[in-house]
């Protein structure tokens, strides 16, 4: 909602000196979201002047028209002003920019010869002089003006606009009236109310109408007029205000309803007389009809739609859009003036079936003031009937539904307790007044919230009023204090433990969204059985290319690795921790909906657990690149399978587990380097290099790396311990194995570490040789192991004697040979 300074100040008396920038932060105060103050008009600078042209010579000579005007401008002499513009006549009032004023834009004004002729000033449109984007023509003043007076006031060039952001609740704010009496109470001022005016007795009706459907209209006025001139203009005062707070003009009988919704809230329509045929009913459309709208679009209506209807079927699509079979035309001087009260909900569905969003609907969905439908209608013929000539004919119809005022009970120190700031019953009942409510009783309040407020309904919205008004800033900040003994769970410390810990590895952390795409399962080469293809799909996807919750986060993660790739960071490492969504077996495809007007029963919460998916929490890593960059300490090394291996013994370790990793073959890993990791004998997830078909679908670079593991299966890290740091010195023995070309290295060194014994401290693979000397199929494996006693220093023997141990059990599970060579 544009708001223009000048027209608020006409409806609460803001003191002088108060400035746009002021006041806009006593509404933020007061809980209104201002976005921006424009100064309109301040940078334009005088002399700027009326002026009435007193001749007019035509330059045919040139290729365009052109046009040597005399205009008398108040001074001794008139002034010589070339002009282009063609809508203006001999005797017309106009706006001239003498030299030495400087326009909107910085377009300085001064003396010069153009066309063979001196032209000593401007004659201004709408569009120079920014109150208007018309640039068809210059700005013929209606009426008759003074010549020589100063055109910056006449017009209100120079003003100040707050643009304010009106959230769904505020609908009130969606007007000059709602924005005067919240700034009424922010400076302690008096507020006129434009709305106060005793419409004229009703004397019989106007055009006959009704209500067919209760349930979308509760109110419905029409008044009317005739001998409307349609040629009649629109005051420039009332073109620069609509042009201010964000609305073209057009005509004078659709600005006048525009000029009233702005000031009051409530949307007007207007018909042409003569088109109406019979009664003017409200209800839902029937099956079949149609309606041309003012877009010259033809909809077919929907049985749930509310529409303005007379004798030949629908006329207009209530709260949003009149008919174009009705509407106001350049001849029409009989109009009837509509306004109403709509249902907020069915007004808000019908405009999102249509994708019909107007001013009106806009004010409809957020709640207009029941009561504005006869006052605002009365405002709007007697503009038409001063501006434009018309009489306004005597009587109003009235169809109205009754409805019970909304009454709030409210415990007098209520507010208090939601602030935790002692208000005082006194305080509370000047605030709920102030907003426009009735209030009575002592302890226990009895509120009646004004019939512009439908937001305000239980205690907690009268509160949240007395809260905002007594000022946001007034609430102390006092810090909670924490309960002893209570901090992050185990499952938040291991998360971010696991975070820190791939960060100080390299890795950065990446953010998806949780959605995929039913392509990404082809991408992936998963096979047509494979569990991960079972996937749920959003009900509102926020784009129809990824309606699933994800059930991997590797499509994500591949996703974010091309895209930084594609802009020339190829050495990269991303890690993302999140929740993939997996459906449950027999579970139900849909959730049960349950009731809003109490808390949910056992059972209902359990029917709701039973149909939510299981959602594990997962961590994914995806690297390509170089692992460690060239410089001048050597060549770098790529990123490679190992790296995604070690960033899963990373993960496990944070989370106290020592992983297994075994040979496997899963998609969308290499079949020839996919790792299976095993925490004890449960699988928890794959690590290695992408399938060069992956790599190419997603756009990676050769040799992409990744690894994705349950985070979830991963028992909870206990109380952390300080290991026992032996002061004795280790032992260290190193064994080359001969075992079959095809046996995991994985599987000797758990062999070795079986069969060591409590002395070992940690086995390595450092060398690994597939010359002549390890024979045809066999490859030699080189370990060393190193041996330390918490208590003494170990002998030469007994470090022989658990190395020995280590070797024969690594001989008997995988048929491994001590190489001697």
């Amino acid at each position: 909602m544009r708001v223009p300074l000048s027209w608020l100040r006409e409806h609460v008396a803001l003191p002088p000196e108060v400035t746009g920038r002021e006041l806009a932060a006593a509404l933020i105060a007061a809980g209104l979201e201002v976005e921006t103050v424009e100064s309109a008009g301040h940078d334009l600078t005088g002399p700027l002047v009326v002026g009435r042209v007193l001749e007019i010579e035509e330059l045919t000579e040139f290729k365009k028209p052109i046009r040597h005007c005399r205009v008398d401008v108040g001074g001794a002499e008139p002034q010589n002003i070339i002009c282009g513009a063609r809508n203006f006549a001999v005797g017309d009032p106009v706006v001239v920019a003498l030299p030495g004023a400087e326009l909107p834009g910085g377009f300085k004004i001064g003396s010069r010869k153009t066309y063979g002729r001196v032209s000593e000033g401007m004659i201004c449109s709408v569009a120079e002089l920014g109150i208007g984007d018309d640039h068809s023509g210059i700005l013929v003043l209606p009426g008759d003006p003074e010549v020589g007076a100063d055109a910056i006031g006449l017009l209100g060039v120079r003003d100040e606009v707050l643009d304010i952001a009106v959230t769904p609740d505020r609908g009130y704010a969606l007007s000059i009236r709602g924005v005067a009496r919240e700034a009424a109470s922010a400076y302690g001022v008096p507020f006129r109310d434009p709305a106060a005016v005793e419409p004229p007795a009703a004397e019989g009706g106007a055009h006959p109408a009704g209500i067919a459907d209760p349930a979308v209209c509760d109110r419905f006025v029409l008044r009317e007029i005739r001998g409307f001139d349609p040629s009649a203009q629109t005051p420039m005062w009332m073109r620069v205000r609509l042009f201010r707070a964000g609305v073209r003009p057009v005509s004078l009988a659709v600005d006048v309803t525009n000029y009233v919704m702005l000031e009051l809230g409530q949307p007007l329509h207007a018909f042409d007389r003569t088109k109406l045929t019979g009664e003017i009913v409200v209800r839902r459309a029937r099956a079949g009809e149609k309606l041309e709208t003012l877009d010259h679009v033809t909809r077919t209506l929907d049985p749930e739609d509310v529409l303005i209807t007379d004798a030949s079927g629908p006329i207009s699509m209530a709260g949003a859009m009149g008919g174009l079979a009705t509407e106001i035309d350049e001849g029409s001087t009989d109009i009837v003036i509509e306004a109403a009260h709509f249902d907020p909900v069915a007004t808000a569905r019908m405009v999102r079936r249509h994708r019909l969003h107007s001013e009106a609907s806009y004010r409809f969905e957020r709640g207009v003031d029941r009561e504005l439908p006869l006052y605002a209608s009365h405002r709007a013929v007697r503009l038409l009937a001063e501006l434009g000539g018309a009489e306004v004919l005597p009587g109003v119809t009235h169809a109205e539904v009754p409805v019970e005022p909304t009454v709030v009970t409210i415990p007098a120190g209520h507010p208090d307790r939601v602030a935790g700031v002692s208000y005082g019953r006194d305080t509370v009942v000047r605030r709920l007044t102030e907003v426009g409510c009735t209030v009575d009783g002592d302890d226990v309040l009895t509120v009646v919230p004004p019939s512009w407020r439908p937001d305000l309904v239980d205690p907690n919205d009268l509160a949240e009023e007395v809260i905002r008004l007594e000022g946001y800033e007034a609430i102390p900040a006092r810090p909670p204090r924490p309960v002893a003994g209570q901090g992050l769970t185990q499952a938040q410390r291991r998360r971010r433990r696991v975070g820190r810990a791939l960060a100080a590895a390299g890795y950065v952390e990446a953010l998806s969204f949780p959605f995929a795409s039913p392509e990404d399962w082809d991408h992936l080469q998963l096979d047509a059985d494979d569990a991960r293809r079972r996937a749920l799909r959003v009900a509102n996807p926020m784009s129809e290319d990824e309606p699933l919750l994800r059930t991997t986060l590797l499509p994500g993660l591949l996703r974010t690795l091309a895209r930084n790739a594609g802009r020339g960071f190829g050495d990269v490492g991303l890690f993302e921790m999140g929740l993939v969504f997996r459906p449950r077996e027999g579970a139900p495809t849909k959730a049960p909906r349950l009731a809003v007007d109490r808390g949910p029963t056992a059972e209902e919460i359990a029917s709701v657990d039973a149909a939510l998916p299981d959602q594990p929490l997962r961590v994914g890593v995806v690297l390509a690149g170089r692992a460690e960059p060239a410089g001048w300490w050597g060549e770098g090394r790529p990123a490679s399978w190992a790296d995604a291996v070690e960033a899963a013994r990373t993960v496990a370790r944070e989370a106290g587990t020592e992983l297994t990793v075994e040979a496997d073959r899963h998609a969308p890993w290499h079949p020839g380097r996919c790792a299976a990791l095993y925490a004890g004998d449960t699988l928890i997830g794959h690590a290695g290099e992408l399938h060069p078909r992956v790599v190419q679908a997603y756009g990676l670079p050769p040799r992409t790396a990744a690894m994705e593991l349950e985070l979830s299966r991963l028992a909870p890290l206990g109380p952390v311990r300080a290991p026992h740091v032996s002061t004795y010195p280790p032992a260290t023995q190193d064994v080359a194995l001969i075992v079959d070309a095809e046996r995991p290295a994985a599987e000797v060194a758990r062999a070795l570490r079986e069969g060591a014994g409590e002395l070992l401290e940690s086995v390595r693979l450092f060398d690994v040789y597939t010359g002549e000397q390890a024979g045809e199929g066999r490859k030699s494996l080189a370990f060393a192991l190193r041996f330390r006693a918490p208590d003494r220093t170990l002998t030469a023997e007994e470090a022989g004697a658990a190395r020995d141990a280590a070797v024969a059990v690594a001989a008997e599970r995988t048929g491994a040979v001590l190489r001697t060579g």
